[in-house]
């Protein structure tokens, strides 16, 4: 089952940050957007793991 998220991108000196606004304290980064979406997918994979399991 898919699930949408919407994250939330900002532009720093060096790398793209992006926010899950759905998932409080859900973040990653990364050198380019290709890479931050890579981060992000595993970064919300891992927050509902560990949500899970509570």
């Amino acid at each position: 089952m898919a699930r949408k998220f919407t994250v939330i991108i900002k532009k720093g000196e060096k790398e793209y940050i992006g926010h899950v606004v759905e998932l409080p304290g859900c973040h990653a980064q990364g050198a380019t957007i290709d890479e931050l979406m890579e981060n992000i997918k595993e970064a919300i994979e891992l927050y509902l793991k560990v949500k899970v399991r509570r």
